[in-house]
């Protein structure tokens, strides 16, 4: 059943921008569902994303009306390599998507990592705040650390500060700097500021090295720090204001426990036997506040005045 978009507009906004704001895709995304006959206004089929919504329009995808805009919200995710960055794939490929935790909300990556790269990717619940990180002008550096077969001196990798040249676009500056040579192999610290389709490797390759490992380590100020491989973690509130309160607004206060359903517990598993067993962990305060007792416990002598009465002597 459609209901009405929530989302506060005053005045009139493109369509596109608010499906993003609502976490649904990018605004660039939002544009191509349009194209694709995805999106209905009123219950009319759209053919053109240059139309502007109020807050009484119902704006559906999918046949799903989207809901209304949740306060923008950034995680960190520990892409593992082997998995693509893209909601499906035609040729049935995994996807981060499905490998995340199903306590996610909706959400829609910052720029993407290729199939074999690893390592910091950003996940948000707000297309205009992916838009924003992902913008140039933001000026955002991605660090790596690249594992290439090869051998290479450090005026070889020096030249990559001129940038290079992918599909006819001329890239930014690459800074690399050699950590290390074992063998034929080559560990290197790079750094970029515009993140092109496999920019990196292609840098590598005019140099006669081959890119055989790829770990981005951080995205601006975002670190991977010690997060495990597949792991996520969100970004409190206050950090995300300070650090991107000047491209988006981000209001203050904890934000808002997910709605969507956990993952259902896992076969041969029952939370009522955990709490047969003594477990109170998570249990309600008619179990969490009395102590569990066995039936063939017996009960603790009540404290006070001693019960010991001493023998009469035998006569």
């Amino acid at each position: 059943m459609s209901t009405a978009n929530d989302t506060p507009i005053e005045t009139p906004q493109r369509i596109a921008k608010v499906i993003a704001r609502a976490g649904l895709a990018s605004r660039r995304e939002a544009e191509r569902m349009i194209e694709a006959g995805r999106v209905r206004l009123n219950g009319k089929l759209l053919k053109t994303p240059a139309v502007t919504v109020l807050n009484k329009d119902i704006i559906e995808v999918d046949g799903v009306a989207i809901a209304g805009k949740e306060p923008p919200r950034l995680w960190r995710y520990h892409k593992p390599p082997g998995l693509l960055t893209t909601n499906n794939d035609p040729k049935g490929r995994p996807t981060i998507y499905e490998r995340l935790p199903d306590t996610l909300p909706r959400v829609i990556s910052v720029g993407r990592l290729d199939m074999p790269s690893e390592g910091l990717l950003l996940l948000t619940n707000d297309g205009e705040l992916a838009r924003a990180l992902e913008l140039p002008s933001t000026a955002w550096t991605r660090k790596y650390r690249a594992r290439a077969y090869g051998k290479v001196m450090q005026p070889e990798l020096d030249t990559l500060m001129k940038g290079i040249t992918i599909d006819g676009i001329p890239t930014g500056p690459i800074e690399a700097t050699l950590e290390s040579q074992k063998g034929d192999n080559a560990w290197i610290a790079v750094t970029i500021r515009e993140g092109k389709n496999r920019e990196v490797r292609r840098a590598f390759e005019s140099i006669g090295l081959t890119v055989n490992r790829l770990i981005r380590v951080s995205y601006g100020p975002f670190q991977l720090g010690q997060l495990s491989r597949g792991g996520v973690e969100e970004v409190k509130r206050s950090i995300l204001r300070d650090q991107v309160g000047n491209l988006i607004d981000i209001p203050k206060g904890r934000p808002e426990p997910s709605k969507r359903p956990t993952r259902p517990p896992k076969r041969g598993t029952n939370a009522s036997s955990k709490k047969r067993m003594g477990s109170t962990k998570g249990a309600g305060p008619e179990l969490g506040n009395k102590r569990v007792m066995s039936k063939k416990a017996k009960p603790a002598r009540p404290r006070g005045k001693s019960s010991y009465k001493p023998k009469t002597p035998r006569s």
